[in-house]
């Protein structure tokens, strides 16, 4: 390598100065020096980061598409096929009672802010774009980030036209690689998908599957980026409907629905056991923190046996059945294995959680709470209850508004539920004796729930002004 900088020197001496009288022969063996220097040895370091970098933890936050904590093994469900996820929740923690928002965007947008509904969502399908987001704090913190999955958080063509591009689009969230389906475009996201890719729209065929494209290029990013820190937010295309055959189906002509959801959640669960299993093979699992969830609840027009219970798919309601989830933690070393939690988690959480783990600052102001010392064998500070401003459409709904613990709830309506006893919420309870458990819940919930703005944001008085600073 010693005659480098003169044979540097020479190609660009040739491509800038062809004559060889350009510049004297004296400063030939400097100025090639310095130039190599300038140009060659910072790109050099660009591909070996600095050791502490090296050494920070990773984040691969895994969320499923409309998919309940009924549908998972480890959860108890016996009709549904999920041996992966069952492992990392053996490997690590098992969270009993982590609630969600009902519906796919108020969850993303709480995951990805750490605020509560009520503090920032203006639309469906939008991220206002003032929003610093988990991508912002990880890019700023010197980490590479990626998306892939499932955006719907610009405002794409199929929604009218006063909310198209009123969002937020990936590179300004703060990532730095995407691989999504619905970004400004809609499409199919399973056969035949049309996916946004580093900002291309790419249409591919029809023996194509969406889900597979957007895990191969999760597993290439995973390579390429083994030497940095990296976040991985991987928001899955799968399960949401329509409910068609996947690659490993016994037939791409099956109709029937309820088996067709069953076949995706299993390759849902294998997609996420080929992220593991290259974390493994690049020998990363002990510096990265892995964390699986679902964004809602199942889709409404399905049925799940769990245990003696039939569950009826509660995707958009504020029952149990639309807002509790599977949350699932493995970081191989640092989590104690075969773990379960009955503390509360909410979607807000996660922000603050994955910031600590990543020994970055956590910003003053969230509504989130980290769950980090938990994870790691500690009691930590644990919620004492959450909170949930629930408006999907707020330009033409009315929002509902609720605080909970693991038992008891209280609607903003006056609506007073004893959840362990009443899943389905269908008997309120009257205001409870001074005194009493429930008395001390319901003030305690009542104070909740005051503690909050009673009135959210809407797109219609409320308009994105670019990157936070």
């Amino acid at each position: 390598m010693k005659d480098s900088p003169m044979v540097f020197f020479r190609f660009l001496q040739l491509a800038i100065c062809p004559s060889p009288r350009a510049i004297p022969p004296r400063i030939t063996g400097s100025l090639a020096c310095l130039i190599w220097a300038a140009l060659v040895v910072p790109a050099a370091f660009a591909e070996a980061p600095p050791a502490e970098l090296n050494e920070r933890t990773n984040v691969v936050l895994i969320m499923a598409d409309d998919v309940g904590y009924e549908c998972f093994g480890c959860y108890g469900s016996r009709q549904y096929s999920t041996p992966r996820i069952d492992q990392l929740a053996a490997r690590g923690m098992r969270f009993n009672h982590y609630y969600s928002q009902p519906l796919c965007t108020p969850t993303r947008i709480q995951l990805m802010t750490g605020l509560s509904n009520v503090r920032n969502y203006s639309a469906f399908s939008l991220l206002n774009g003032d929003q610093r987001t988990i991508g912002h704090h990880f890019q700023d913190a010197g980490y590479t980030t990626l998306v892939a999955g499932k955006w719907q958080l610009l405002g794409a063509e199929n929604y009218p036209p006063r909310f198209r591009q009123q969002g937020t689009w990936p590179a300004d969230a703060g990532f730095d690689r995407h691989c999504l389906w619905q970004v400004d475009r809609l499409g199919s996201r399973y056969w035949n998908p049309l996916l946004c890719v580093d900002g291309t729209n790419r249409q591919l065929d029809n023996a194509t599957y969406g889900p597979d494209v957007v895990c191969d290029y999760v597993l290439r990013f995973l390579e390429e980026n083994r030497q940095r820190p990296f976040l991985v937010y991987y928001p899955m295309i799968l399960v949401h409907d329509p409910f068609e055959p996947t690659p490993d189906s016994e037939s791409r002509q099956q109709k029937d629905r309820q088996r067709n959801f069953e076949a995706m959640v299993t390759y849902m669960d294998k997609l996420v056991g080929r992220v593991v299993d290259k974390l493994a093979e690049l020998g990363l699992s002990e510096r990265t923190l892995v964390l699986f969830s679902g964004d809602n609840g199942t889709h409404s027009s399905l049925r799940s046996q769990f245990g003696e219970r039939t569950i009826q798919g509660g995707k958009g309601r504020t029952t149990d059945a639309g807002t509790r989830e599977p949350l699932v933690a493995c970081w191989p070393g640092t989590i104690p294995s075969v773990r379960v939690s009955n503390d509360l988690v909410d979607s807000t959480d996660f922000l603050p959680t994955c910031l600590e783990a990543a020994g970055v600052q956590v910003p003053a102001g969230l509504d989130g709470r980290s769950f980090l010392p938990q994870l790691k064998g500690q009691p930590g500070q644990p919620r004492r209850w959450l909170y949930c401003y629930y408006c999907p459409r707020p330009e033409r709904t009315p929002a509902v508004r609720f605080a909970r613990d693991q038992r008891w709830k209280l609607y903003g309506d006056g609506r007073f539920y004893d959840v362990e006893q009443d899943v389905l919420e269908q008997t309120p309870l009257e205001l409870p004796a001074q005194g009493s458990e429930a008395r001390a819940a319901h003030d305690k919930l009542t104070r909740a729930l005051a503690s909050f703005p009673e009135e959210g944001q809407s797109l219609l008085r409320f308009q994105p002004s670019g990157r936070p600073k």
